[in-house]
């Protein structure tokens, strides 16, 4: 892993800074770095840039390509004779690695600095539990890294941490606990995680099946909607869907309301499915058990309702996984799991529709000073974030390590109207909107002293969130 890393005696601002995952959040952490002149590491578990990413690949993001480039990634690359891609398509997973974070990732100024099959198992502060103090903030990081090797020990001057939630899934059961059943279900692949590809690479396992699909975000939009179209194509293949709230606005999304059309087409599309009865509503439905038996599938509900069917995608989001910060002395905010400064700011029952304020390195700061979960990871159980809202993140959090506080503190975030205020999962239909009948863009912007003003800016929000390999609602 190279002499700098390994050395125990080095002055820990000699140290690099090490951005865990290389992702868009990751990735756009280590431009901003790069560009700023500060040494840092990144560490990739999978075989490649934004291999999270590749787990959808087959599908096409709502916000078009002028959003999804980080503008420190974009002025690297475009100095390195790098053409984007045309600003108003939208691209897949696949073409956003493809076009975008595979030529980011092989720059010469963060190429070489790059590492793939690296595992963090855990960061601490080199001889120091959680426990001890004196002196505690004069040692340098320390990760435990596994790779095909076996393990090692790497030391670092600060963590940004972008690893995202792909990997941590929400449990199908309706009080968060996994269902009655649901470990063996999953074991035996009858439930799929969120996003299976079922016009294409999977599509055997789904065609001429009976398929619930549980969940309320873009994520599950995105999958009844490719279920409905399977069910064209294969006679046989019935689409039930699952919700533990009501019928209300926040289901079907803004549609003509929405900022960005090809986010609010979705909603409207859905709605109409379950209008003409291609997809079969369950509303109230809080998942208790799932059991496996010869006829397939049998999911029971809180209130003893059953329904039999013969697979289930669980698309009911995304939590982090913050065992690896155990030995830090993190603040997490006990609701969401985000700071305790930025969990209020994203709270999903406050916030729906453009009103998170602007927030970087104050907000995302700990105790433990240089650690930081950015990205996906930053906003724990919160389904709202967004992948520019993570390029800020990173903006305000390599500057603060530069040692430019002012443009820490100048933090700016762009926000479009989604058509959809209220996040009440009780909401009825029908109805109001906060938001008026007309889609209103928000631009904010927090600085050193001063409040928050406005303006008309439109922003980016995708199908199934790209920050970092987490799919979120927006």
């Amino acid at each position: 892993m190279g002499e700098s890393l390994m050395s125990g005696h080095e002055q820990v601002e000699s140290l690099p800074v090490v951005v865990i995952g290389a992702g868009p959040v990751g990735l756009a952490a280590a431009a901003h770095l790069a560009e700023r002149g500060v040494a840092f590491t990144v560490l990739e578990s999978g075989t490649e840039a934004g291999s999270a990413v590749r787990s959808w690949g087959h599908v096409r993001v709502f916000s078009p390509w002028r959003y999804n480039i980080d503008a420190a990634a974009r002025r690297l690359l475009e100095a390195a004779g790098w053409s984007a891609p045309d600003a108003e398509e939208l691209p897949t997973g696949h073409e956003l690695v493809d076009a975008y974070l595979a030529p980011l990732a092989k720059h010469p100024a963060i190429a070489p600095h790059v590492r793939y099959g690296q595992s963090v198992t855990a960061v601490s502060r080199l001889g120091f539990d959680r426990v001890r103090t004196v002196r505690r903030d004069q040692a340098p990081f320390v990760l435990r890294v596994a790779n095909g090797e076996g393990e090692v020990r790497l030391r670092a001057r600060a963590v940004i941490d972008a690893s995202g939630t792909w990997l941590s899934p929400n449990v199908l059961g309706g009080d968060g606990m996994q269902a009655v059943g649901e470990a063996e279900a999953r074991a035996a692949g009858v439930v799929s995680s969120a996003l299976p590809d079922v016009l294409g690479a999977e599509r055997g396992e789904f065609a001429g099946r009976r398929v619930l699909v549980a969940g309320a975000g873009h994520s599950a939009t995105n999958t009844l909607l490719n279920l409905a179209q399977l069910a064209e194509q294969e006679p046989g293949t019935q689409v039930l869907w699952a919700i533990r709230g009501q019928v209300g606005q926040r289901v079907f999304g803004g549609g003509v309301a929405d900022e960005l059309p090809a986010r609010g087409a979705l909603g409207s599309r859905l709605k109409e499915l379950v209008d003409s009865g291609r997809v079969e509503l369950l509303t109230g439905f809080s998942i208790e058990a799932v059991e496996q038996g010869e006829g397939g599938v049998q999911v029971t509900a809180a209130d003893g309702r059953t329904v039999s069917v013969d697979r289930i995608v669980s698309a009911t989001g995304f939590r982090p996984d913050h065992t690896v910060s155990s030995e830090l002395r993190v603040d997490w905010d006990p609701v969401l799991g985000a700071t305790r400064a930025l969990a209020p700011l994203i709270d999903p029952n406050e916030h729906s529709c453009g009103t998170v304020p602007p927030h970087g390195q104050e907000e995302l700061a700990h105790p433990e000073a240089g650690y930081y979960a950015v990205g996906m990871k930053s906003y724990g159980r919160a389904p709202t974030f967004l992948m520019a809202t993570g390029y800020e993140q990173v903006r305000s959090i390599a500057a603060y390590l530069d040692g430019d506080l002012q443009a820490a503190a100048e933090v700016h975030l762009e926000l479009p109207e989604t058509g959809v205020c209220s996040a009440n999962p009780d909401e009825s239909a029908g109805g109001s909107s906060c938001c008026g009948p007309a889609p209103v863009a928000l631009s904010i912007w927090r600085g050193l002293g001063t409040g928050v003003s406005g303006g008309l800016l439109s922003a980016p929000l995708q199908l199934i969130e790209t920050g970092d390999g987490g799919p979120g609602c927006c």
